[in-house]
């Protein structure tokens, strides 16, 4: 497939580089006898390769692009193994809050934090995407990955969904430019119209933890170590994605359901 993409020239690459590479293992075996035969011509081998290199520079280019290509085809396949295994922890942890169509066709997970700047940004395009999809399910993983400040939101967003105030709890959240200290969440609560001193004793259920906990365990499988993340389909997508970069995504997703 590699070969494919490229045109051909990923053989190309190959041929050059292993080249090269033949000339570099030439300059550093010393069979056990060469200490009994006349001594190789270093200086000939050395005046060969950096004239090859000289008169072929692309090959460095080449060797380099032909290694990241492997390398990212390598991510591919382990991503997609990941998400195959961790399929019903995506899917169906009964914890973890949904939005949108609850029987979309196709399902974006989202990993963040409150308290992630990047989280903040791309908060809009994911709200404005179950607008603009009516066939998409929202599923969001709690990662709080800040400090015990997002563990607190965190667990105050989770025990929201004992009042049905979930989303515009979770919104507001996201939306909100002061600094998410714990009196701030309980202000955020009561602005959406929870009851903050129900919403505090609800927190305190091991249940929101266990989900948190799970949630972490999650992102190691999947090789998650930052917010935010998505999964759609068989993909994984970091970063402050823009609206049409979630819309490909959906439209991928769709293609291979």
């Amino acid at each position: 497939m590699l070969q494919a993409r490229t045109g051909g020239r990923f053989t190309c690459f190959i041929t050059k580089a292993a080249m090269v590479g033949i000339l570099l293992t030439a300059t550093t075996i010393r069979p056990g006898w060469a200490e009994l035969s006349p001594p190789p011509v270093q200086p000939a081998l050395d005046q060969a390769i950096e004239q090859y290199i000289r008169s072929h520079p692309e090959v460095i280019v080449q060797a380099l692009q032909s290694l990241e290509l492997k390398r990212q085809e390598e991510e591919r396949i382990r991503v997609t193994q990941a998400i195959a295994t961790h399929q019903k922890e995506l899917l169906e942890d009964p914890a973890s809050p949904v939005s949108g169509n609850v029987d979309g066709g196709v399902t974006v997970i989202e990993f963040f934090d409150y308290r992630c700047g990047y989280c903040k940004r791309v908060a809009g395009a994911v709200t404005q995407l179950q607008k603009d999809e009516p066939g998409v399910r929202v599923v969001y993983k709690n990662f709080p990955i800040l400090g015990d400040a997002s563990i607190f939101a965190a667990r105050a967003a989770l025990a929201a969904q004992e009042q049905g105030k979930h989303q515009a709890f979770h919104e507001a959240m996201l939306a909100t430019e002061h600094e998410l200290t714990k009196e701030e969440v309980f202000v955020i609560a009561e602005r959406v119209g929870l009851d903050a001193k129900k919403l505090e004793a609800d927190m305190h259920s091991p249940e929101w933890q266990r989900a948190i906990d799970r949630n972490s365990d999650l992102a190691r499988g999947l090789g998650i170590s930052g917010t935010p993340g998505f999964v759609v389909g068989n993909e994984l997508q970091y970063g402050a994605l823009d609206l049409t970069s979630l819309k490909s995504l959906v439209a991928r997703a769709r293609m291979t359901h």
